[in-house]
């Protein structure tokens, strides 16, 4: 098992307005800090499939929807897909699980967990 806490603030893409590019920013540095967060473990310890992965994300408020929830943890699990070599992240064998958990007031992050 592996796990580690980012100190990153995700907001719901769907629901998001604004230039495109700051999105695509926002999820290119999410993706890159998970990789390089992860990657040196996987390695290391030769992780194969099968990989149940969990994400939570830690807010003071709670997204609703299930889908609002997966839009704004996709670059985190775009990230574990890279740090595991895959092409995509619906590799068979692969799993993701989204859940979200009440933080303090100003307090953000994302927690994922390999297992």
């Amino acid at each position: 098992m592996i796990e580690h806490t980012f100190p990153i603030r995700t907001v719901s893409e769907a629901n998001r307005r604004g230039h495109w590019g700051k999105a695509a920013r926002r999820a290119a540095d999410q993706r890159r800090a998970v990789l390089l967060a992860f990657r040196p473990a996987i390695l290391a310890a030769k992780w194969t499939l099968p990989v149940r992965v969990t994400i939570v994300r830690i807010a003071p408020r709670a997204l609703d929807g299930h889908d609002n929830l997966c839009a704004a943890l996709k670059a985190c699990a775009d990230g574990i897909t890279d740090a595991l070599g895959l092409k995509s992240d619906r590799a068979a064998g692969l799993s993701f699980v989204y859940g979200q958990e009440r933080g303090k007031p100003r307090e953000y992050g994302v927690r994922i967990t390999l297992e």
